[in-house]
């Protein structure tokens, strides 16, 4: 089913320093006349279709969120959506569960890059350069996509920085990495920071059809100071809506160092993110897409405590969030 060592192979050759991870011209890339193969699949093979209309080097995508209780700059007017998860991230890894980050560092928007090297042609470290210049959100105004900015500043908040920050260096870390946002898919008529721009409403397409808050809500898991839940049913009602088993991430202590905590659950204890796996059909700004469960390939499926009532999943700051 999987097509691995030919994009593991494809990543080894990569030169970072350059805007095509297969080198591809920009002509001929007419989607329509090309069958839109699921990623990960025999068919999805660069070599054979064209990898600007099917995925072909990050074809398993994940869609991810953050559950925040505060942004740290309140004082600026950045706070958190009420009653909705945050908007994290659209993440290419290769079909065996592995993943590269910055895979173009002409296309390296991020002012303060983590990590601050990526892996270069035969395993070489290549160092990833602070971006000095323009915001990303300048690259949306330049189209126009006013509505899409002001989305953007409502529900991709960061933590602690600037949302411009957040969303650059999504971009250039994992935007990067996917063979059909590649410059020259756009054809000979491309704008500077197209790409950009369609990475952006793909990720937000993929967060709009997964309402983490409303599927926990719906089995009656609520933010709360006091109750406390436990890993199987948060996952559980995910699943049961995703069609997939996601991936649940906490922070906070671990469960065996709390008063309450048994000696051999070292899971951590406060829920803070989900990442939900796919397949997609074609490419990722189609839309059309296959859970996974994100146990493929023998991954782990939470970085949480197991144990009956474990878990915390606090409520926000209330001086931290925006009414919607």
């Amino acid at each position: 089913m999987y097509f691995a060592a030919a994009t593991l192979c494809a990543a080894a050759l990569l030169p970072p320093a350059f805007a095509s991870l297969y080198g591809e011209s920009n002509l001929n890339h007419t989607c329509q006349l090309v069958p839109q193969y699921l990623s990960c699949s025999a068919e999805a093979n660069h070599l054979t279709v064209d990898s600007c209309c099917v995925e072909t080097f990050g074809g398993l995508v994940l869609a991810t969120q953050f559950w925040d209780t505060y942004t740290g700059l309140e004082s600026q007017g950045q706070l958190l959506p009420e009653n909705t998860w945050g908007l994290h991230g659209l993440w290419p890894d290769f079909c065996n569960t592995s993943y590269t980050q910055y895979c173009d560092i002409s296309r390296q928007f991020d002012p303060n890059p983590s990590p601050s090297t990526t892996t270069g042609p035969n395993g070489t470290l290549t160092p990833v350069p602070k971006y000095t210049g323009p915001g990303v959100d300048t690259f949306l105004e330049a189209f126009g996509k006013y509505d899409l900015l002001a989305w953007m500043n409502t529900y991709w908040i960061n933590q602690g920085a600037p949302n411009v920050n957040f969303w650059a260096h999504e971009f250039s870390k994992h935007g990067t990495c996917y063979s059909t946002f590649d410059t020259p898919c756009y054809g000979p008529q491309y704008k500077e920071h197209e790409d950009v721009v369609d990475f952006f409403e793909t990720a937000v397409e993929f967060y709009l059809g997964l309402p983490t808050w409303t599927w926990l809500e719906q089995a009656g898991i609520t933010p709360s100071n006091t109750s406390t839940y436990t890993l199987s049913a948060v996952q559980g009602a995910l699943e049961a809506k995703f069609g997939a088993v996601p991936y649940i991430g906490c922070t906070g202590p671990r469960y065996n160092g709390t008063t309450t905590g048994n000696a051999t659950d070292k899971g951590y204890t406060y829920i803070d993110e989900v990442w939900y796996y796919h397949y997609v059909y074609g490419k990722p700004q189609n839309g059309k897409a296959v859970p996974v469960d994100a146990s493929i390939g023998g991954l782990s499926t939470s970085s949480c405590a197991t144990s009956e009532g474990a878990l915390h999943y606090f409520e926000r700051t209330p001086s931290s969030v925006r009414a919607l």
